[in-house]
């Protein structure tokens, strides 16, 4: 680690900035070609990574990887369980309907953290089969009137059926009764805690069966599990996880993992890491020898859930249930349909149920009756504006997680900063010996030398120079995670008698996604690449800092340069500050509207950042003020 060290924050507005909104006009490296090199490598690797998780050949084999991959998939998601909870179930409302009960409830999910949720509960003594019904991306969570339907349905057909709002969405929502999506920069906040959406989801449905299995009324070896898109992706992950389930029907939400990289889908579907270690047939394995019914809908617009995608993992999950002898437990139907749990679909759910729940009928669809609904006033377990501070949000509970963790690292007295180090590199998944693969020089524009870097790992990294007149061998790194024309002139004048090196490093500028720009849409930016490249165990700010690195080693080979500072803004600014940890080029570092920690603060500015900043677990290695203090380097934070 370098000796000498100097923070300085200088919170003075308009010093150093540099204006995303300024539209520079510098020299292209690039052709204007409309190849999308990042979104065509990330494809090429999930379909790679498809063709090679294959699932063992037999049923031995197949046990000791079972273990393995159940193990894994707990590490990864952060998923828990709580058999010694207290559920301290509260009821708020109830709602005699004809052939059934509603009733508002709240129960504890995990220690000081709760739920709330509807029970749907036949007319009858009982004891009845139970089915935990999750919920997809509806905007009012379990008060939309197609997850009502499901419930009512259920009720009137012999089960109890409880409705859990997904964590961050129905009531669980930043400013209760306002209705918000869940995933995104929000609910990808829980990476940075070592937590997952998809974590959090796992864990509130393990809970939901322990409290439906504390139901004197029901039966507690008779457990179903369903939903629809983001509801059937968790119906997925609990019937894998907890064998309590012995029936499950995810609805329009099984394809397969390679179909999510470079799809518009949620934070809440994504597997920290998942394409390095497992597909998702190997995930409907988990659930042989029990009863799995997969539905998908022919008219389904994403591509991550199209039939075809959906039969990929069927047949290769098909092996799986044989070797339990219990082919016939595993099936999929096909529905003329679009993207939603409609009522044929629900008919077919009941059909399935009755057949491995109840011991009845063939499976054929069964007749829904009539239901009658109620209205999201009715349902809601707290009137608007008086929820229990017993149900955290997603803020909340990032905020106190984060400040545990800063609190037992604070009062951790000794720290090993080379040990410091290298976890951070394995947080950052960085290269084990990074590399220049070539350097390719092209001709000069208006003064500016361009050169195309590839880093050994096949990156490129597009470089434009201006040098001095003065034979300074000082050289300044700028990046700008809104691409390299978004660089203020004036900073650039600021600088027009040193050595400047202007980047665009990956997804940015010159090297950005077209592809990943058009999926995200109105979404925060680096929503497509950010879960593209978790999915592929990358991690934005760690390919970032890699790059830096490359080029600052590229300065000194190539420029001889013997000091080199970095500056950068916003997302780009961790980024630097790991570069800086975890090389040994870097000299300075000035930082422009720099987060100064990683705990979650104000909800209101959730988007200030893109969801490249995101990194799984970085507040249990440390935070900003650690990454600073082993740098070594000097460095301005301006306007953090």
């Amino acid at each position: 680690m370098k000796s000498k060290k100097l923070i300085t924050a200088l919170i003075l507005t308009g010093i150093f900035n540099i204006n995303i909104n300024a539209q520079t006009s510098l020299p292209k490296v690039l052709t204007d070609e409309p190849t999308d090199l990042i979104g065509q490598v990330l494809e090429i690797e999930a379909a790679k990574a498809n063709k090679s998780l294959q699932i063992p050949e037999n049923k031995e084999e197949w046990l000791t990887f079972r273990s393995e991959l159940k193990s894994l998939l707990l590490e990864k998601t952060g998923a828990d369980r709580f058999p010694g909870l207290p559920l301290d179930y509260r009821e708020t409302k109830e709602h005699k309907l004809p052939g059934l009960t509603v009733k508002n409830i709240y129960f504890q999910s995990r220690p000081g953290v709760y739920a709330t949720a509807n029970l749907y509960i036949p007319d009858g003594a009982g004891p009845f089969p139970g089915v935990v019904t999750m919920m997809g991306h509806s905007s009012n969570g379990r008060m939309y009137d197609v997850y009502q339907a499901i419930g009512h349905s259920l009720a009137l057909n012999g089960y109890v059926s409880l409705h859990i709002d997904p964590w961050g969405a129905g009531e669980r929502t930043t400013v209760h009764g306002k209705f918000e999506y869940h995933g995104a920069n929000l609910g990808a906040s829980l990476l940075n805690i070592g937590e997952s959406l998809m974590g959090m989801q796992i864990t509130d449905n393990i809970r939901a069966v322990d409290f439906l299995c504390s139901l004197p009324y029901v039966d507690s070896n008779r457990i179903g599990a369903t939903g629809a898109s983001g509801g059937g992706n968790q119906t997925m992950w609990l019937a894998a996880m907890d064998e309590r389930v012995k029936a499950a029907v995810p609805v329009v939400s099984v394809g397969t993992f390679q179909s999510y990289v470079m799809n518009s889908n949620c934070i809440c579907e994504t597997l920290p890491d998942g394409l390095t270690f497992t597909e998702e047939a190997a995930v409907l394995g988990l659930v042989a020898p029990r009863a799995l019914k997969i539905c998908n809908g022919m008219k389904d617009s994403n591509r991550a859930f199209s039939p075809s995608e959906m039969l990929r993992s069927y047949d290769n999950a098909r092996p799986v249930f044989k070797f339990y002898d219990a082919d016939e437990k595993l099936s999929y139907q096909i529905f003329n349909t679009t993207h939603g749990y409609w009522p044929e679909i629900r008919e077919a759910m009941l059909g399935w149920f009755d057949l491995h729940l109840k011991g009845t009928g063939t499976g054929a669809p069964k007749k829904e009756k009539p239901i009658t609904l109620l209205s999201e006033e009715e349902l809601m377990t707290f009137t608007i504006g008086n929820r229990s501070p017993d149900v955290k949000t997603t803020a909340e509970f990032c905020n106190a997680q984060g400040l545990l963790l800063s609190k037992t690292m604070m009062e951790n007295k000794t720290i090993n900063p080379a040990k410091k180090v290298e976890e951070l590199k394995s947080l950052l998944n960085l290269s084990k010996n990074p590399s220049i693969g070539k350097c390719s020089e092209l001709p000069i524009i208006d003064g500016w030398q361009r050169y195309l870097i590839e880093s050994g790992n096949g990156w490129l990294i597009p470089v434009i120079i201006k040098t001095a007149d003065t034979k300074s061998s000082e050289f300044i790194i700028l990046f700008n995670p809104a691409g390299k024309n978004n660089i203020d002139d004036e900073l650039l004048k600021k600088y027009s008698n040193k050595n400047i090196c202007v980047v665009d490093l990956w997804g940015t500028g010159e090297v950005s996604s077209s592809q990943a720009n058009r999926i995200s849409g109105a979404l925060p930016g680096f929503h497509t690449l950010g879960r593209s490249a978790i999915w592929l165990g990358y991690r934005i700010q760690g390919i970032w800092a890699e790059q830096i690195n490359i080029t600052a080693e590229w300065l000194k080979k190539t420029k001889n340069a013997d000091k080199i500072i970095v500056e950068t803004l916003k997302d780009g600014t961790p980024a630097a500050l790991f570069a800086a940890v975890t090389g040994k080029n870097i000299n300075s570092l000035i930082l422009h509207n720099a987060p100064v920690s990683y705990i979650f603060d104000d909800p209101s500015t959730i988007n200030y950042f893109s969801m490249g900043i995101h990194i799984p677990g970085i507040l249990k290695w440390g935070d900003i003020s650690l990454a600073a203090a082993l740098s070594g380097a000097e460095i301005n934070f301006i306007n953090p």
